[in-house]
């Protein structure tokens, strides 16, 4: 296999571009990362010194591509599918990088916030920091809200990069921070991701490691 994905399932940025990978019926190898794991940890550090997850392998051009947005695009210029998922338009294309940014700064961010001070030691928990995740994720949400209005998807009609990023990281922030009855636009969009077949199989394949939430039965469905 030329393409090696080292990832876990169950993270939600790993989630983004296994989507990506599904929506275009890709093929590659999911190699599984195990941090807690010696030999899986040193072997991913050899690889990627940072630790962050994901990581793209590409043996056929001899490239290793980190970060989430930048492996996609390396997917879209090197390995094309039907589905453009960063359009052709430049505008269209800075505006869709831009909503990239706002699922993954906005909403990814304060949800892992939030996940990071669940999983702190007894007493070193950081309650006006979490305050300040939730007031940051509310803020997304009503920003969200607006601009989701009229469309299927995040840019409008077709599935995109930024459609990739919505899904994980809105799966698991509401599950912390309810989108509620005051964001009836965002939980519709919502509704639509979770029944993309591409999203329903990445959720579903991440289903045996729910275990591993800081709360697990906030995501029984």
């Amino acid at each position: 296999m030329t393409l090696k994905l080292h990832l876990h399932p169950f993270a939600s940025y790993c989630q983004k571009v296994i989507i990506a990978f599904y929506e275009n019926g890709t093929p590659f190898e999911a190699c599984f990362v195990d941090l807690g794991e010696e030999v899986s940890r040193s072997a991913f550090l050899a690889l990627w010194p940072i630790g962050k997850m994901p990581v793209l392998q590409d043996e056929a051009r001899g490239e290793t591509i980190p970060e989430t947005s930048i492996i996609i695009e390396y997917l879209e210029l090197h390995y094309p599918g039907a589905a453009r998922l960063i359009p052709t338009d430049p505008d269209m294309a800075w505006r869709t990088r831009l909503r990239d940014r706002m699922f993954d700064l906005y909403v990814q961010g304060p949800m892992q916030a939030i996940v990071a001070d669940r999983i702190r030691p007894d007493g070193g928990s950081d309650p006006a920091s979490v305050v300040a995740a939730r007031a940051r994720l509310r803020m997304a949400y009503g920003v969200l809200e607006k601009d989701l209005a009229g469309k299927t998807w995040a840019m409008g009609e077709a599935f995109t990069l930024a459609d990739c990023a919505a899904a994980p990281a809105l799966f698991y922030s509401d599950r912390l921070e309810p989108f509620g009855d005051d964001h009836p636009i965002l939980a519709g969009y919502f509704k639509r991701l979770m029944a993309r077949p591409s999203v329903a199989r990445t959720v579903e394949e991440a289903r045996p490691y729910r275990h591993l939430f800081p709360g697990p039965e906030l995501l029984d469905d």
